[in-house]
């Protein structure tokens, strides 16, 4: 064999040799990309396992139920009011239930036994608000409010003592910044955050400006006892609300800072402080347009004792509310309850309370030094009460000369036509009015009690 031919066959070798290796580099760079977009059966299984977890349904039926009360404060103003409407979801119990739904910590409203203390409405805020409901729990062990779930294995989850869920933590990393749960308790089975409120009270905040507080605080006093409160709330007949007797244990008025009593300073701030068992709608903010009334020197302190007699004036003098965003529901007080706090979380409501009321005090002092410059090069300051609805009267009518609004016999009458109410006869000759078939909480009258008595002789020849 020639060198030549030789020759050649060692340079074929080593062209098919690098041929080769740039076919077997190809061949793993294809094997890295089929393996990238094809995953192996195991990884495929994963994901989808992932998957099918997470759309398999929460069983709630394997988790115990604890009843407890929540503590929560929220700021009303940007709210429709806190219970749910059913023409708006802009409220505080609606921004609740779906925090509640998307922690899991319940199944759905109507399982939840759920009760609220009270019903604030639009603008209205609260520091002590308090719901009753029940929650998934950790604890398969006996405990307050603890119901156990059926055919589980409670030996085997006793072995490690677990600790409760942190339901302030839970719920308040997804409510919004102006709703916070403040703390919690377990209760027993049958407590309500309704029927067992021992009191309730409200706080409205208000400026001196040209008010006779003196004559405020003096008036104030009067609200106190058991009244008939139809000539100072708005008569919801209509969702069964007949009976308008309410208590007021006490009901003052003094200043925020208690060393500018004796001060005349028009910007000093004062609280009208209401504390009672039971309120009626609107009740407060019809009271609380009364004293202002009496300390722009409107009307005497003796129109509270009038409004309050019912037999020489049953049907109420038309007037405007006070304004909604001053009013705080502050205190819902209940006893046998232990609340649980987390300090951690406190601090962190207690911060953000701050940055709120450093923004807000600021924005009120720039306003301030505004109204001072203005003063400085003559203006003058008006007398008018901003805190009443509406615009003022030229000429100012006294209460018991205006208008009045339909009495309760009239409103019960309209109502029973409409098929709201309906009318049995009583003992003694009396009448029983209790909620219709049309009503809008007939399914729900075992909670609300609104059976009246009405008596022929007490009835009004409106």
């Amino acid at each position: 064999m020639s060198e030549a031919l030789i020759q050649r066959i060692k340079e074929l070798e080593g062209e098919l040799e690098k041929l080769q290796s740039q076919l077997k580099e190809r061949s793993g760079a294809g094997a890295d990309m089929e393996l990238k977009c094809c995953p192996s059966s195991n990884e495929t299984s994963s994901k989808k396992g992932r998957k099918a977890g997470k759309d398999r349904p929460f069983d709630f039926a394997a988790h115990p139920r604890r009843h407890v009360a929540l503590r929560l404060a929220y700021l009303g103003w940007a709210y429709q009011g806190f219970a749910v409407q059913e023409n708006t979801d802009n409220t505080v119990e609606a921004r609740l239930f779906e925090a509640l739904l998307k922690t899991r910590l319940i199944q759905d409203r109507q399982s939840s036994n759920y009760h609220r203390c009270g019903r604030t409405d639009k603008g209205v805020s609260a520091f002590s608000q308090v719901i009753t409901i029940d929650l998934r729990s950790t604890q398969f062990c006996e405990g307050l409010g603890i119901t156990l779930p059926e055919n589980v294995d409670v030996c085997a989850k006793t072995k490690v003592a677990a600790s409760e869920l942190p339901y302030m933590k839970m719920l308040n990393r997804v409510l919004p910044q102006d709703i916070r749960i403040l703390d919690w308790a377990p209760a027993a089975e049958g407590f309500s955050a309704r029927f067992d409120c021992q009191s309730r009270t409200y706080r409205y905040y208000f400026p001196r400006g040209s008010l006779d507080v003196a004559l405020m605080a003096d008036a104030a006093k009067r609200y106190e006892g058991t009244h008939d409160f139809r000539n100072l709330c708005k008569m919801d007949v209509g969702n069964g609300v007949l009976q308008f007797e309410r208590t007021i244990l006490s009901a003052t008025v003094k200043p925020v800072q208690p060393e500018h009593i004796s001060s005349t300073d028009q910007y000093d701030f004062f609280i009208f402080e209401i504390k009672g068992l039971a309120f009626l709608y609107h009740q407060v903010r019809c009271m609380m347009a009364v004293l202002l009334l009496i300390g722009q020197k409107l009307e005497a302190p003796e129109i509270i004792n009038q409004l309050l007699d019912i037999q020489n004036n049953p049907r109420k003098p038309q007037y405007s509310m006070a304004v909604d965003y001053p009013l705080v529901l502050y205190d819902c007080n209940f006893e046998g309850l232990s609340w649980n706090q987390e300090t951690e979380e406190v601090n962190h409501v207690l911060s953000a309370l701050q940055q709120h009321w450093t923004q807000s005090a600021v924005k009120t002092h720039v306003l301030h030094g505004m109204i001072q410059g203005l003063e400085t090069i003559g203006g003058v300051s008006s007398n008018h009460c901003w805190l009443i609805e509406g615009s003022r009267q030229r000429n100012y009518r006294p209460l018991l000369e205006r208008p009045c609004c339909e009495s309760l016999e009239s409103r019960i009458d309209h109502f029973v036509k409409r098929g709201r109410l309906e009318r049995e006869e009583g003992e003694n000759g009396g009448e029983m009015v209790h909620r219709g078939k049309r009503s809008k909480h007939s399914h729900n009258s075992s909670s609300l009690p609104v059976v009246s008595v009405v008596s022929p002789k007490t009835k009004s020849t409106d």
